[in-house]
């Protein structure tokens, strides 16, 4: 009997999940995430399921760990402090390709260098720059170096990494690491997000592995990619932006796993996001332009998922403009009310308490304010370490911590670094209001939207009527929300091109009108063509509710609570490898390595040459990361043009995919 243990890191829980021989799921446990220290979650969470299932740690032949940690950093904007060196493109670049809303303020480096299309050198590397650069910037988590052309020949970003490594010690992410396709700018995004993601998936992995070893678990652990299959802790480490949709990616195999759907949109809720994608003849669909998230193109190969900041722990804002009134959900992450209430109850509850009796409502009632601890906080300006001292350890009312509004901007550049977190009213409040979720203080929670529900709006009147009555809106809003995603998300991926925007066409007059089934001199039906597989822990509260509002049938299989940590387990390792053979001129033909580029005389002498070199990276990588019965897929795409009569290559991509069952722990 082989037992493989799936870990799933959420946003706000950490699920684990057992399954025997591939084909059963024996016990699932889940425990709240603990930001400060992952590992205490993941530590948690495997413990209960072990109880739960009966079993013995040394069982356990498999271990594998899908995270969202990746993909909420980067929609919450959150992460370490970079630095990119941009070798051989113009200032100007960084502007004009949405590399300084990467940055988000870090610093960067425009120097000469860099290539050109068949891998010669334009100018040479500027050194002198480079290191005055690094020893004028301290506090860096990490580098992003990008050349151009460094896909044809990546001999200046290697050089730079070298010293980047030498003087600073700090790591170093290469574009042409990434990615062998041309487009300078996007693998420069990349990597930048790359190098932003290294520190904390590096902690979360170590962590994870430590407490496996503590708990008796000495199972070789995997960790899944974006695009579903599996990879080694160590190239998880080495290539954290490639589990970006890790939890999304392992839900999409889990909920296939789970219900044998062959087409169907499936929609995981969690905490801080809301995850939609396709799954077509079975399986997932790839993203050919790369990952999108947190308003980030990358280069980085996964599912086509449309990741939105829409989940239980989304921010309530409160509509005051026009007449009608509202809300409106994310696409922040806070802490519920009713969860920093369950953790600080003295204090939040004789905060509230105060605010009720208040004749009006404050700027930041309800909303109060902690620490992370064992974040490393570095390159804070003055006020940023002024909040931090006057925070402390403690639990604090906003009213309390903030004295002017220039410390707004200080407190929010402090939670997108992860190291301060705030409080707000959230759907998992009007979860436990409405008796729906017993997890956390539910008398907190009615205290914060009986607070919430005085604001006035726009024609004067209160926001609700009761407290009840705007849980209940919050709810409405979150089923509203979700559907429009879900709408977006099938327009988008339509085979008929409709000519207009996939966020329009779901927000447009005549969709909403099908989906309230108009009768007047017209009739108009609309509904989704397509079964809904709803996953997340809440999506039984939810998703029912969507799925009328679609006219579709709303699948919720058992166990859709730990379809992510599920996915983990039944993914396969799985690693590609890509290169490129060019002609730069007639009668020559020209593979782009790593070591710089080679010619030939002849196209398919070049092309084998190209393609033994990746089979051999590409197994000897998959079977470092644990895989056994291995198979290898090559595709060359070969693009030729017809000049004169005669079909002239031109260049080449060859792709080697190597893949296997993870090799268990008696193999």
């Amino acid at each position: 009997m082989a037992l493989a243990l799936g870990v799933d890191t959420g946003g706000t829980y950490t699920d684990a999940v057992l399954i025997r021989d591939e084909r059963e799921v024996i016990a699932s446990a889940k425990s709240l995430t603990t930001r400060a220290d992952l590992a205490i979650g993941v530590g948690k969470a495997i413990q209960a399921v072990l109880d739960a299932a009966q079993v013995a740690p040394g069982q356990i032949s498999m271990a594998s760990l899908s995270t969202t940690l990746a993909t909420n950093a980067l929609v919450e904007g959150q992460g370490g402090r970079v630095a990119l060196i941009y070798i051989g493109f113009k200032d100007g670049d960084l502007d004009k390709h949405g590399l300084r809303d990467a940055l988000k303020g870090d610093p960067a480096l425009v120097i000469s260098g860099g290539h050109t299309h068949a891998g010669g050198e334009t100018t040479p590397l500027d050194v002198t720059a480079l290191v005055a650069f690094l020893d004028s910037h301290k506090g860096i988590s990490g580098f992003a170096v990008a050349s151009q052309f460094a896909t044809r020949n990546p001999a200046h970003e290697l050089e730079a990494a070298r010293i980047i490594t030498d003087r600073t010690g700090a790591p170093v992410t290469c574009s042409h690491h990434l990615s062998a396709k041309l487009n300078g700018p996007k693998r420069a995004v990349t990597a930048v997000l790359n190098a932003r993601l290294i520190g904390m998936i590096d902690r979360l992995i170590g962590r994870a592995q430590d407490r496996l070893l503590e708990l008796g678990i000495t199972a070789p652990m995997m960790v899944v990619r974006g695009d579903g299959a599996l990879m080694s802790a160590e190239q998880a480490r080495e290539r954290p932006i490639e589990t970006i949709l890790s939890g999304p990616a392992a839900s999409i195999v889990g909920a296939s796993w789970l219900t044998g759907a062959q087409n169907a949109l499936v929609s995981d809720i969690g905490g801080t996001t809301t995850d939609v994608a396709l799954i077509r003849d079975g399986k997932p669909a790839i993203d050919p332009a790369g990952a999108q998230v947190g308003g980030f193109r990358t280069m980085v190969e996964a599912v086509a998922m449309r990741t939105h900041g829409l989940g239980g722990d989304s921010q309530m804002h409160v509509v005051t403009e026009g007449l009608g009134g509202g809300v409106f959900l994310g696409p922040r992450r806070v802490l519920p009310v009713s969860l920093i209430a369950s953790e600080a109850p003295d204090v939040v509850h004789a905060v509230l308490d105060m605010q009720l009796r208040s004749t009006t409502v404050g700027e930041h009632d309800t909303r109060f304010a902690r620490q992370v601890p064992g974040i490393h906080a570095e390159g804070l300006g003055a006020r940023e370490e002024a909040l931090m001292e006057r925070l402390g350890n403690n639990v604090m009312p906003l009213s309390d911590l903030l004295r002017t509004r220039m410390e707004n901007g200080a407190l929010m550049r402090l939670v997108d670094r992860g190291i301060v977190q705030v409080s707000g009213v959230t759907p998992s409040d009007a979860s436990h209001m409405l008796g729906r979720l017993d997890a956390w203080d539910a008398d907190a929670a009615r205290k914060a939207l009986e607070i919430v529900a005085r604001k006035r709006v726009g024609t004067g009147d209160m926001l609700a009527a009761s407290p009840e009555k705007l849980a209940q809106m919050i709810v409405d809003q979150l089923t509203e929300q979700t559907a429009l995603t879900l709408l977006e998300s099938a327009f988008a991926e339509e085979a008929d091109d409709f000519g207009v925007p996939s966020a329009d066409l779901a927000r447009h007059v005549l969709t909403q009108k099908g989906l309230a089934r108009h009768r007047g001199l017209l009739a108009l039906d609309t509904a989704l063509n397509v079964d809904v597989v709803g996953l997340g822990a809440s999506a039984p509260s939810y998703y029912p509710a969507v799925g009328e509002r679609l006219h579709a049938r709303m699948i919720l299989p058992e166990h859709a609570g730990v379809a992510n940590a599920i996915g983990a387990v039944v993914g396969r390792l799985t690693l590609r490898r890509s290169g490129t053979v060019t002609s730069p001129s007639e009668g020559r033909f020209r593979v782009h390595l790593e070591d710089g580029p080679q010619d030939f005389t002849e196209s398919d002498k070049a092309l084998d040459m190209l393609e033994s070199v990746l089979r051999d990276e590409a197994e000897g990588a998959v079977r470092q990361a644990g895989a056994a019965d291995i198979r290898v897929v090559v595709d060359r795409d070969i693009r030729t043009a017809r000049i004169e009569a005669q079909e002239v290559f031109v260049e080449a991509m060859v792709t080697v995919e190597a893949s296997g069952r993870p090799r268990v722990a008696s193999e």
